[in-house]
């Protein structure tokens, strides 16, 4: 039960900033969607951070903070159900430009900037 806690929490805080990303770079349903792409990219850069510190300081220490930040935070924070829906809006509308030039940059993107957490991470530490 406190696991469940703990991650509610976390997902709590990750998705009002979520929806506070929203708020300052709506998405009108047409062009490209900044703000869920800015927000995975975010969520990312901050899991790769957080992978690479619990990596290096025995997450098993701080298996309540791993639960907190990575499967809460991070995932309240970023939204892949929007993503797949904006992709899904392009697929009706047949911008299939657009679906490929976001799917492929969120995607590479994401998995960079990850990595680059990381090495944010072993650089500061």
């Amino acid at each position: 039960m406190k696991q469940l806690l703990i991650v509610f929490f976390g997902g709590g805080m990750g998705t009002v900033m979520r929806f506070l990303i929203g708020k300052f770079l709506p998405y009108s349903g047409k062009g490209f969607p900044w703000n869920t792409f800015f927000a995975n990219l975010l969520g990312c850069l901050l899991i790769g951070i957080l992978t690479g510190y619990f990596l290096r300081n025995n997450a098993e220490n701080q298996s309540s903070l791993v639960l907190f930040a990575t499967i809460g935070f991070c995932g309240g924070f970023t939204t892949f159900s929007s993503f797949a829906n904006e992709n899904l809006s392009f697929i009706r509308s047949g911008d299939y430009t657009m679906l490929l030039a976001y799917s492929m940059l969120s995607l590479t993107t994401g998995i960079l900037v990850v990595y680059l957490g990381i090495l944010i991470d072993k650089y500061f530490h």
